[in-house]
């Protein structure tokens, strides 16, 4: 129970200040990239940290950079397929599902050789 009453303060807390980063910068739908993802992150590798040690943490964060490549390349396609072939947006999402998981998995494949 105390963990979860730690992440939920530490969660609350980093939300609040990517809420203010999100404020600042323009335009405002890119605010929302401030909002979730960063400090979900940043929670999580602080209770990581403080339960299995840096290196383990460490593990975890390299995994959460090879998420956010994959998101990033999966976001570019379905972007490109939407604008260019005005394909049905749960359609493109759907399908180009597996370039995240492929570019993900790869760039892991890549640093265990």
């Amino acid at each position: 129970m105390a963990e979860l009453v730690f992440r939920f303060l530490i969660g609350g807390a980093v939300v609040s200040i990517f809420a203010v980063l999100a404020e600042i910068f323009k335009p405002k739908s890119f605010a929302g990239l401030f909002g979730a993802a960063p400090s979900v992150a940043l929670a999580t590798i602080g209770i990581t940290i403080a339960h299995s040690g840096q290196g383990y943490a460490a593990t975890e964060a390299h995994s959460m950079l090879f998420g956010v490549i994959g998101f990033f390349c999966y976001a570019n396609a379905a972007s490109w397929i939407l604008m260019r072939h005005k394909a049905p947006a749960l359609t493109a999402t759907l399908a180009l599902l597996p370039v995240w998981i492929s570019v993900s998995f790869a760039l892991l494949w890549l640093v265990e050789r």
